[in-house]
């Protein structure tokens, strides 16, 4: 989204000028009125994404302010200022359509945490990212491996069950987890990504789950954690492989009690979350071994969700290298290329380590570095056009099916013939691999 546009209506000069200067300090850009009536003039010569105005306004109140703003424009976020609040108060508002209140006086962080939420939902209201014109649509479904995530997707967003997507590097677990909510009904609630090992352990505790004033060296005021911010919404947990035994025990009691405390706080918080968790790590072998705690892991997959690599989505390919081309080439204004046949065949018998991620990249780069219209095999990469030996089609193909038929015995022998097990040892769905035993004519009793 572009920067965040707020205006601030309020009587009392000395405290207007006071939230006008807090929120560009934030980085918004922040307009005021003294004023109903001349926000109201505002609003209709200039669009605003955030409106927070005082309850008590000289003239018409904040509330009829509140209800001619709805009827302007329903999405604007409005958010209620006043040191006369009451239950009863806050109640009508939300019911009229304010976003949130905050009693006067407040703190400085009450304001910005308001201000925060209220851009979350603004965000999470956006087109989602798979249909957005700022993201390429990786999550084209040709190949049967992709239409069986896409079909997931569609059933689970529904649902407030946890889901646990697994994958390789690159492959855009990311994206699945914005696509559940985007199609679930939070979509219109905030929709929170922490990366888990992008932070150590005790930078992670208060990034998850915030704290109080005081509570170590350097707590100088409240901070709300990323839980709090989700609430009514969706939280992702990129990396959750990564986490200490720690954050392992409290994101379990989260789980089953849906509450926390914030670090140094004893007033313990309800939360309605739905939790979606991604890493490219085995968490069963994790168990197994005595780094995972069995019981968060069970918890976590209840629904499973694998997305698979690049290597087996050929038949999404040719699509995938056609959309990064349009959308590189769109965000730097340059004509559309296009890809020899042979380099293109160079392209897909790549090993693609770094998956969708690695190819948007050599896309990137074949789009500004190569001359010309038509990107040749000379454009390629020295990674590419010497990862790969001449050989013919069918041998290819001969030598990769005796390679998976022999992977697949190998796994239905170390499992027992047990097909749930041996699916998930080989990374793939009891689906596709019963579909691989009838191609192969193994034995499936």
């Amino acid at each position: 989204m572009s920067k965040i546009r707020i205006l601030v209506v309020e009587d009392e000069l000395h405290l207007r000028d006071l939230v006008v200067k807090v929120l560009k300090n934030e980085d918004y850009h922040v307009e005021s009125s003294k004023d109903a009536e001349d926000a109201l003039q505002l609003l209709e010569d200039t669009s605003f994404d955030i409106v927070i105005t005082d309850l008590r306004l000289p003239g018409i109140s904040g509330i009829e302010l509140l209800k001619k703003i709805k009827q302007v424009d329903k999405d604007i976020v409005v958010i209620l200022m006043t040191a006369f609040a009451t239950v009863e108060t806050a109640i009508g508002a939300i019911r009229m359509g304010a976003f949130d209140y905050i009693r006067k006086p407040f703190d400085i962080n009450e304001l910005t945490a308001a201000v925060y939420k209220a851009k979350l939902l603004l965000e999470a209201s956006s087109p989602s990212m798979i249909y957005s014109e700022d993201i390429p649509n990786i999550l084209v479904s040709h190949s049967e491996p992709m239409k069986e995530v896409i079909g997931l997707i569609k059933k689970v967003a529904a649902s407030m069950a946890t889901v646990y997507i697994n994958g390789e590097t690159g492959v855009g677990k990311e994206l699945v987890a914005n696509a559940i909510h985007a199609s679930s009904n939070r979509y219109d609630k905030p929709f929170i990504k922490v990366n888990c090992s992008a932070f150590p352990e005790t930078l992670l505790e208060s990034e998850l789950f915030g704290y109080e004033k005081g509570a170590f060296t350097g707590a100088f005021a409240r901070k709300l954690g990323r839980f709090e911010l989700a609430n009514t919404g969706t939280i992702f947990l990129d990396e959750i492989g990564d986490i200490s035994p720690l954050i392992q025990l409290k994101l379990l009691r989260i789980i089953q009690q849906k509450e926390f405390e914030r670090l140094g706080g004893t007033e313990t918080i309800a939360l309605d979350v739905r939790i979606i968790t991604a890493t490219n790590k085995d968490l069963e072998v994790m168990v197994k071994e005595g780094s995972f705690r069995e019981d968060l892991y069970y918890r976590l997959n209840v629904i499973p969700l694998h997305m698979p690599s690049l290597r087996e989505r050929q038949d999404d390919f040719e699509t995938l290298v056609q959309t990064f081309l349009v959308h590189i080439s769109n965000f730097y204004g340059t004509p559309i290329k296009s890809i020899q046949p042979k380099a293109m065949e160079l392209l897909k018998s790549y090993n693609w380590p770094g998956n969708v991620r690695e190819l948007e990249n050599i896309i990137e780069r074949l789009v500004v570095i190569s001359e010309g219209q038509v990107i040749g095999i000379t454009d390629l990469p020295d990674k590419i056009t010497q990862s790969t030996t001449p050989v013919q089609p069918t041998i290819l193909l001969d030598a990769k099916d005796s390679i998976e038929e022999h992977t697949i015995k190998n796994a239905l022998n170390q499992t027992n013939g047990n097909i749930t097990k041996a699916a998930s040892l080989l990374g793939i769905s009891r689906r596709s691999l019963h579909r691989k035993l009838n191609k192969y004519e193994l034995n499936q009793e």
